[in-house]
């Protein structure tokens, strides 16, 4: 049983014991009723679920080319390579079945959706999408094989991270220790697309609001927390910890466990238009966390150590997420369907189409194997940045938190792709040969 497939019936079971562990009533302000008090001493018992370590692994090398232009924006533009042989690359049958799935969910979206990555039509992938409907999994390998080929984009050397759908205390109600809202999208946030009145900003959205005459910049993440949204944005739930739900809003979709022990899952339905800041990054040029430390777990330690500093590095982050509940399967990816822990990925559609396959050989094993593009996310940008999904519970969140793997990237692209793109055909402009 391969490291992935390991990790995602670990997951089930998890699940399917309701024992994952939740950050309990007792965080927020002021000290708790004892109704509200823990079982245990563990004030934060999530934040004991410890980092996975990794198994090493040795990542394929990447077609030799110059690196990756500066400032392209397009996987056409970055310049597009053939790949090796699909069938020699690194995947297990496992793997590849887990994946297979994630993608016959994909195909009606693939089929009908605009690749803006320049790379390919609809109707390039319909041929794929309809061997997917008729190949059972044990075939998965030899589907991949026989319908897709590998493209390089760039320099094809990859950068992984991790995400999960965490799980949180919450209420519907605000009492107690629930006082972190969780808003859903404002009345007055206006989402503008501007390729209605220019052509070259086709695909380009911004967000704000009206203000007198005016269209301006949206409150940021400092505004809400002070209270500009009351009476302008319906509030969902209220959390327990406001670590964790600046956290949830980076995963894009959670899970609240309710007092009565209930559940109730939320996800991303619209973001405030200002720009994404990884207090990761701020923390580590300060000099604020310890070797070790630098793992999502890490930061959140040290976020709740010190509340007044934490509060104000999250608020360096601007960008704010408004959630929905979720009431069928889920959570949902930007495509609209269910996502896959240990199959989906979340990518830049600029540079890999939403619902098309990716072949990650990185330094560690457990991110290894074909992943499919089903998600999008806030921090990840760029040519080969890829963000791998884990799906929930203890296991997931402790591959997910200290998940940062480098090694080389592959598309899985319809048949005869690479040969259209190195030609200069591609759609939406011409390619940049590397």
């Amino acid at each position: 049983m391969t490291m992935r497939l390991m990790t995602i019936v670990a997951t089930a079971v998890v699940l399917s014991a309701c024992s994952g562990r939740i950050v309990p009533p007792t965080v927020g302000t002021g000290v708790p009723a004892a109704s509200d008090r823990p079982a245990t001493s563990a004030v934060h018992p999530s934040t004991n679920v410890a980092v996975r370590r990794p198994t090493a692994a040795t990542p394929i090398a990447p077609i030799a080319t110059a690196p990756t232009p500066a400032g392209v924006t397009t996987a056409a533009a970055a310049g597009v390579l053939a790949g090796p042989p699909v069938a020699s690359l690194p995947m297990t049958r496992e793997d590849a079945a887990v994946a297979l799935a994630a993608f016959r969910t994909s195909c009606p979206g693939l089929t009908k959706r605009a690749d803006v990555s320049g790379l390919t039509r609809p109707a390039d992938w319909q041929p794929a999408c309809d061997a997917a409907r008729a190949t059972g999994d044990g075939g998965a390998p030899a589907f991949f094989a026989r319908w897709l080929e590998a493209v390089q984009i760039g320099d094809g050397k990859a950068f992984a991270t991790g995400y999960y759908e965490p799980e949180i205390a919450g209420s519907r109600t605000r009492g107690g220790a629930y006082q972190t809202p969780i808003y859903a999208r404002p009345r007055d946030l206006v989402e503008v697309d501007l390729g209605l009145f220019a052509t070259d900003l086709k695909g380009k959205k911004i967000r704000g609001k009206v203000s007198g005459n005016s269209f301006v910049p949206y409150d940021d993440r400092t505004a809400i927390e002070q209270g500009a949204l009351d009476g302008r944005a319906p509030v969902l739930a209220w959390a327990a910890d406001p670590v964790e739900i600046f956290f949830l809003q980076i995963q894009g979709s959670g899970r609240l466990r309710l007092p009565d022990g209930n559940v109730m899952r939320i996800g991303y339905d619209t973001q405030n238009g200002r720009e994404y800041t990884g207090i990761g990054a701020l923390m580590r040029q300060r000099g604020l966390l310890q070797p070790g430390q630098t793992s999502m777990q890490g930061l959140m330690g040290y976020l709740r150590a010190n509340p007044e500093e934490g509060r104000a590095i999250m608020r360096e982050n601007k960008s704010f997420v408004f959630f929905r509940e979720l009431t069928g399967a889920g959570p949902l990816g930007a495509m609209g369907y269910p996502v896959t822990g240990g199959g989906t990925v979340a990518v830049d559609v600029k540079f890999v189409p939403l619902g098309a396959p990716v072949l990650l050989s990185m330094d560690r094993a457990d991110a290894n194997g074909i992943w499919v593009a089903q998600d999008t996310g806030g921090a990840i940008k760029g040519a080969n940045r890829f963000d791998t999904f884990w799906g929930a519970g203890d296991d997931a969140r402790a591959i997910a938190g200290g998940m940062a793997a480098r090694g080389t990237a592959f598309l899985l692209l319809p048949i005869g792709t690479a040969a259209r793109l190195t030609s200069g055909a591609a759609y939406g402009g011409p390619a940049t040969k590397p």
